[in-house]
Formats: C-alpha cells, structure tokens, sequence
C-alpha cells in the first residue's frame, strides 16, 4: 500500500514550482494559452502570494491579480510590494507589477496596455471574473475573442494536492485546533458568542495563523426543526451570524472555524453543549453520527465514486440523507476552506457518480443528525484519500460527547 508522505514542514519553493507544472498542464490540456486570476485564493494559488482581504469595500485598491502565460514560467503578479510580508513572492523583477484598478475604466485601459506586451496575438485567454469595467472593455481586453473560464482550469489543477500543500493544510488544522482548544476552555455560560470569537480569532493568530478566513460560527441550535429560523427549503438553518448573545446552560452549539496558513485553509467543526454533559439522547445522536461517518470512511479510498460515499452515508442513517439539503456530505479543501470535489450536492445523483475520487484528494467529512428535541449533532473530519484508505490530518477529541463507544 502506497502511503502519502507528507513532510514535517512544506517546502514552498518547491510547492510554487509543482503547482505551477500542474496549472500550465490543466491549461494545455484544456486548450487556455493564458489566465488573468483576480480571485484572491487563485492568485494565491498561481503565484504563492498571500494577501488577505480584510476589507472587501476596499478590495480593489489592494486586490491582487495574476496573469499566467503557457509558455512563460513565472506568473506575472500586479499587486502592492511590501518589504517583509507574507505577500513577497520569489519572482523575477520583471514579473512583479504595481496594483491594477479593474473596478474602473482607467484601470482596465492602463491593463489592457501592458496585457498586449505579456499575451501574444490571437491567444486563447480565460479569467476567473469580470468586472464591469472589464465587461465593457472586452473587445480591447481580449481582442482574440470572449475568453474562457479560468475557474475550470484552476479546479482541475487543485483536485489533486502536492505533499506540501498537504503539510500547509495540516498545519492550518493543527494552529486552529489549538485555538479552539483555548476557546473550548472557556465556554460556560453567559459568554457571549462574540467573546468565543474574540478568543478564537487572537489565539489562532498567536499560533500563527495568517488570516481568519471565515467569521466564526457558534449557532445555538433549536429544540425543533419548528423553533428555527425560517427557511426556503424547510430544513435547519446554517450559519447563522454570530452575535452579542449570551450563551445559557445546556445551549447546544454547531461551531465552524476556518484560518489560513501559506494561502491554505482550515475547516474545524464540532457540537458543544454548553455548561453541562449531554444527556442520554444527544449521546445516541453522536454514536449514529459516528455510525454514519464510520460508514463512508469504509468505503473511501482512491477510484471510489462521490456516489459511494453518499449511499453509505444514507444506508447508515436508515435510508434518510444526512446532511442539511442545501450543503453536502463532504467537500474539498485547499486554497479555499470549500471546493471540488463535492459530494451529496443538489446536482444529484448522475454528478456525484461521475466523480471519482483519487490519492491526494482532501476531503472534509461533515454528515448531520438530527432528532427534534436534542439540538441535532455535527462534526467535520479532514481526511486526505490514499490508494487503499485515507488517513486523517485532525485528530481533535469530540468533547463532551466523549468517546463512541460511550468511554
């Protein structure tokens, strides 16, 4: 059995270079001669550039972009410089350019320029999203005709992760598992849900994250599918926007936490009861979920199909799905704390089929059971698929449930 050997630390020259390998194959192989990324995880991706947006109303002023030729193999990165900064990639001088306004007509004249100088005649260009300055420019931007979609290549070349995107994402579980060990401490009740976050957000960045990628959820859950919040679809709403509530005995909280390190993310959630244990329902409620993911890791592994996964899922919970309709069995993660692969979506059946799962792939496990009058149980579990398996990168304790064997 071939096991991934993913290092103690990550090489990130290494990893810049064989990411790169993979983008310009997926290119080829899809018939793209260069990107223009504006997305913030996908130039993440193309360049090794990390810069995290910490005020989307100002996003144009700082956002990156990126532009990858086929035939050229560094990346071209438009972007402030900054001496000393997670964001000071190794690229030649001549590929690092000062910031683009692509929110603005100026701006995306001023880029049309020096995209003529960078992409040869006639090539066949994709891009990840258009402005509307870009949309009113198209004929000037991309004078070889309307271009592609760029997010399809990036998702073909992210399927699969190098050892050290491996190891990045292994130590963005680890720094957010420590931080939620901190927060799990002081849970008691009347804290407030903004003080979880507040503990949460300065611990993972004293253990070095370097961006908090998600706004931390604690959503106290309803006794009833009848008590929640209203939906479209029926069912449970999730996530809910944390807020100054003060937290009370036998609250019990769905959490979902999310960092990045080195432009990889993290993904933790588990169920807390607040200020006591959970009585003898909520505890049958975690050994079906256990029953349920214990069920789909058995038939995980290289050349299993999404639909595999998703009928052990469902024979183990007793013919019924378990999962929330408008979200999933299980998802990727990588550059972004959700992508491809999917499994268990509403594009149904003949989707989830079609997919067939390979080594390297990440995968976060997060079924749901639900039983009115319990507050329902959910957990996320990052797996990595290997050739015959696949082996975890989080080992967190499911406290205060304890053990599945009841321990």
């Amino acid at each position: 059995m071939t096991v991934i050997d993913i290092p103690a630390e990550p090489d990130l020259n290494r990893m810049s270079r064989e990411r790169g390998t993979r983008l310009r194959t997926a290119m080829a192989d899809q018939g793209v001669d260069a990107l223009i990324l504006l997305g913030n995880s996908a130039v993440s991706y193309a360049t090794g550039a990390s810069w995290p947006l910490g005020d989307s109303g100002l996003a144009h002023v700082d956002r990156p972009v990126a532009v990858v030729v086929a035939d050229d193999p560094w990346p071209h990165l438009f972007m402030p410089f900054r001496e000393g900064t997670p964001a000071e990639p190794s690229l030649p001088a001549d590929h690092h350019h000062p910031p683009v306004y692509l929110e603005y007509d100026e701006g995306v004249r001023n880029f049309a320029a020096v995209l003529a100088d960078l992409v040869p005649a006639g090539a066949r260009v994709a891009v990840d999203e258009l402005t509307g300055a870009m949309r009113r420019a198209q004929k000037t931007l991309f004078p070889g005709g309307a271009p592609g979609d760029a997010s399809m290549v990036l998702a073909v070349a992210k399927l699969i992760k190098t050892p050290d995107e491996l190891a990045c994402v292994r130590h963005a579980l680890r720094i957010t598992e420590r931080a939620m060990a901190g927060v799990e401490e002081s849970l008691a009740p009347g804290i407030r849900q903004i003080d979880l976050s507040a503990g949460f957000v300065r611990q993972a960045y004293e253990q070095g994250a370097q961006a908090n990628v998600l706004d931390p959820i604690w959503q106290v859950m309803p006794d009833s599918r009848a008590a929640g919040v209203w939906t479209t679809h029926g069912d449970l709403a999730l996530p809910l926007l944390t807020t100054e509530r003060e937290l009370a005995r036998g609250d019990v909280l769905w959490t979902d936490v999310s960092i990045s390190y080195a432009g990889y993310c993290s993904d933790f959630g588990r169920t807390w009861v607040v200020g006591q244990d959970p009585d003898p329902r909520q505890r049958a409620q975690f050994r079906k979920w256990w029953e349920i993911h214990s069920a789909v890791k058995d038939v995980l592994r290289a050349g299993a199909t999404a639909s595999d996964l998703t009928r052990a899922a469902i024979a183990a919970n007793g013919g019924a799905k378990p999962w929330l309709p408008h979200f999933y069995l299980a998802h990727g993660m990588g550059v972004d704390p959700a992508e491809m692969p999917f499994v268990g979506t509403d594009l149904g059946e003949e989707f989830d089929e079609g997919q067939v799962l390979r080594a390297g792939m990440v995968l976060v496990l997060e079924p749901v059971v639900w039983e009115d009058g319990t507050g329902g149980y959910r957990s996320e579990e990052v797996l990595v698929i290997e050739e015959e398996g696949w082996t975890a990168l989080t080992d967190y304790p499911y406290s205060p449930y304890g053990s599945p064997d009841g321990d």
